[in-house]
């Protein structure tokens, strides 16, 4: 199955209604790329020390058009362009956030980021800590993320271990419209640094956002409820694991999907409810095999569910190469056939 783009990336320059307020709307269907603009433009309706910037993210909207609109509507003092230089832009970040603002900058693509894990690992994640307390953090550094585009190298990564491996960071990862606008809104108030790592391969995917009941915007979420077996994944491969289980249930396996959501701090509560309903349990990621967060689950499901577990967890992830560019991607990332696969080794394990 081909791993590109479900929908034209042409509509990403569709009018996205920057900073609409809420009204008496209750649920809008808009794509990923319109729910993050729109929640972008609340958050800087809503807190005045709120602060949007990155490469091309001011006038342009940014490469993918999630700023559309927004320095229009804010200004060029609160929504604006930085240099090419992502060291430049998280350590501006942290000077900000010293100050008083919460800062909400973006990495133009996931691959950008390596310039700037010094800032991010040695200031973002320790001045808290550093500091006893006196100079929080409030920055939610927005990473588009994973592959899906065909892109060339350094566009398309899946850092999330790196960036959960770092104490004092929480990563969380959307994988619709609607996880997309509450999850940012939830990130974008915390006191604390957030990764918010955006499957970019999905912007232009619609859905119903209901901007007003949101849930809980922490920890897992199940997509989709069953009996036999728990597929865990997060961004872009929630939905693939969701078309999985709609071909597994005709051939009678009922599959469900447990989306993450956030992967630091992991909801290793609903994941242990989840795995012990079902007793099995298949892990999908992006991101190399070893040492992917993918173990990490794992571990997790065996310590809370050893005495219940009808086979050893399984994962399906990308390999151990460099993230590949172009067609290459097709071959890397975690397809239909691969997770089923993974499902039914997983079915068919018989102790001794």
């Amino acid at each position: 199955m081909s791993n590109s783009i479900l929908e034209s990336a042409s509509t990403a320059g569709e009018n996205t209604g920057a900073g609409t307020g809420r009204g008496t709307e209750t649920s809008v269907v808009m794509s990923m790329q319109q729910a993050l603009n729109r929640a972008l433009g609340e958050v800087l309706a809503e807190n005045p020390k709120a602060l949007v910037f990155g490469e091309d993210c001011g006038r342009l909207g940014g490469v993918f058009r999630i700023t559309d609109g927004l320095q229009a509507k804010y200004g060029a003092d609160r929504v604006f362009d930085t240099p090419l230089a992502e060291s430049g832009i998280l350590g501006m970040s942290v000077g900000l956030a010293m100050a008083g603002f919460h800062p909400i900058p973006e990495v133009q693509f996931d691959g950008f980021a390596y310039p700037a894990i010094n800032q991010i690992v040695c200031q973002i994640a320790r001045m808290n800590y550093r500091s006893r307390g006196t100079l929080p953090m409030p920055i939610t550094l927005r990473v588009p993320s994973f592959g899906g585009l065909r892109a060339p190298e350094h566009h398309g990564e899946s850092l999330e271990a790196l960036f959960a491996h770092v104490p004092g960071l929480k990563v969380v990862s959307p994988s619709n419209p609607h996880e997309a606008y509450h999850l940012l809104k939830h990130a974008a108030t915390r006191p604390d640094p957030v990764i918010f790592m955006e499957p970019k391969s999905r912007y232009w995917q619609k859905g119903e956002v209901d901007v007003n009941g949101a849930g809980s915007p922490s920890g897992a979420k199940v997509m989709r409820a069953g009996r036999h077996i728990t597929l865990v994944a997060w961004g872009a491969m929630v939905a693939r694991c969701l078309q999985v289980a709609e071909l597994a249930a005709e051939d009678g396996i009922d599959v469900e999907v447990l989306d993450l959501r956030w992967l630091k701090p992991i909801d290793a509560e609903a994941l242990a409810a989840s795995v012990r309903k079902t007793r099995r349990a298949v892990v999908v990621h992006e991101a190399p095999l070893t040492s992917g967060l993918g173990a990490e689950v794992a571990q997790l499901i065996t310590q809370h569910c050893f005495d219940t577990l009808k086979a050893p967890v399984e994962r399906i992830t990308g390999f151990d190469v460099p993230y590949p560019s172009g067609d290459l991607e097709d071959e890397y990332i975690p397809n239909i056939d691969r997770i089923l696969f993974g499902i039914q080794r997983v079915l068919e394990y018989r102790r001794g």
